[in-house]
């Protein structure tokens, strides 16, 4: 029987999924409508926690005990019907690999850590959030999983009758294409069910005149503002404000691109804020394959991808009318405002523009807009967060070297 499941980092994987991780856990990471911790959580029963990089863990969790038998999961892994049945199956010392990482392991902390257990063959689809950008690859396919599996035994709040809607309300096998759960308020919009569902979510809201196209989330208390064109393969987390244009992004939560401007291919992470009239290229003028900055190899990796968009650290701004070049990443506590391209690659706590040069954001102005931000959501910043931000701070430094 398993008592608990710890859903671990690795050091390369936490790297890799750098900067939206040095704030939280990989599991704790929102693709589709949940975060996959809650996949897990909904697929394979049980009590979880996390067992992040160290300086996580005063918040998030430290792991089991010395010499306890756990069974350990990778949070960077997507749970399948397969992939959960393979774990459960796992005898003590067995593990399953994907690609040299670990992705299921039944043993102790200390034999995860040193690389000891014998390989166990998993047939499986192994699902997995390798880098940032994998993100939005498989956001369209993850709204689809959820959604099914969120409303296949509920009933959607009634369309309001002002609404345009494409598409058939049911697919094939009879189940609902669009789901409103309770408080939501949706009127005056165009909601095509075509290419996939649209969910929204309690108390959210979708002003008249947006379009929007599944596969599509929008979660509690998200608001969609008149207007917007919103495409498919698109999540805004909770408490979200969107408007513009915006095509297969994912917004973590609390995050604002309340105005016009472009925003495509991309992740935005928490208590971020994308000014007026800000648009940010996915796509290169000679249409050749995108290069990504990657923080584990300390240089940008060469990808397949032709699109690629924003990459934005929790608590970054961009001020009205700024422009970003393709593939942009901007780290944690990033203030950036003026006139001109950017750099492509912002180091976490620097501020400034691309006319003026960049600043270091000394730690306790950070904390005092933070505050101010979370407090008009009724959040505060405790002493837990406010030590992994002076942990990256310091982290943050080798990068402006």
């Amino acid at each position: 029987m398993i008592d608990i499941i710890y859903l671990f980092d690795s050091q390369k994987s936490h790297e890799n999924l750098l900067p939206l991780s040095f704030t939280r856990p990989v599991a704790d990471f929102r693709i589709g409508i949940t975060t996959i911790k809650e996949k897990w959580e909904a697929l394979f029963p049980a009590r979880y926690s996390y067992y992040p990089v160290e300086y996580l863990r005063e918040k998030y969790g430290s792991g089991p005990g010395t010499g306890q038998q756990a069974l350990f999961i990778n949070g960077s892994a997507i749970p399948t019907n397969g992939l959960t049945e393979a774990a459960a199956s796992l005898l003590p010392g067995e593990a399953i690999v994907d690609d040299n990482d670990v992705i299921a392991f039944r043993g102790t902390t200390e034999d995860l850590e040193n690389g000891i257990y014998t390989i166990k063959e998993c047939k499986a689809e192994i699902r997995r959030i390798k880098y940032v950008f994998d993100i939005f690859l498989l956001n369209a396919i993850q709204i689809n999983d959820d959604f099914f599996r969120i409303t296949s035994h509920k009933d959607s709040m009634p369309a309001d009758s002002t609404n345009t809607i494409i598409g058939p309300l049911t697919d094939p096998e009879g189940r609902q294409m669009l789901f409103v759960e309770e408080g939501a308020n949706v009127c005056g919009a165009t909601l095509n069910l075509k290419n996939g569902p649209i969910y929204i979510g309690k108390n959210a809201e979708v002003m008249e005149g947006a379009c929007l196209r599944g596969p599509l989330a929008l979660c509690e208390k998200a608001k969609v503002r008149m207007g917007a064109k919103i495409y498919g393969g698109s999540t805004f987390g909770p408490y979200c404000k969107v408007g513009g244009e915006i095509d297969n992004s994912v917004m973590f939560g609390y995050s604002n691109k309340a105005h016009d401007g472009y925003l495509g291919n991309a992740v935005v992470g928490e208590w971020c804020n994308i000014g007026a009239g800000v648009n940010a290229s996915n796509l290169k003028n000679d249409y050749t394959k995108i290069r990504v900055w990657n923080y584990h190899s300390h240089t940008f990796m060469r990808t397949d991808l032709q699109f690629c968009g924003l990459i934005m650290g929790d608590h970054s701004k961009i001020g009205v009318n700024c422009m970003l070049n393709t593939a942009t990443v901007l780290g944690v506590g990033v203030n950036l405002h003026g006139a001109g391209f950017p750099r492509v690659f912002v180091p976490s706590f620097s501020e400034g523009s691309p006319t003026t040069g960049f600043t270091n954001v000394p730690m306790k102005k950070f904390h005092d807009i933070a505050e101010r931000v979370m407090s008009r959501r009724g959040l505060c910043l405790n002493d837990d967060d406010r030590r992994i931000y002076e942990k990256v701070y310091e982290v943050a430094s080798g990068f402006k070297k």
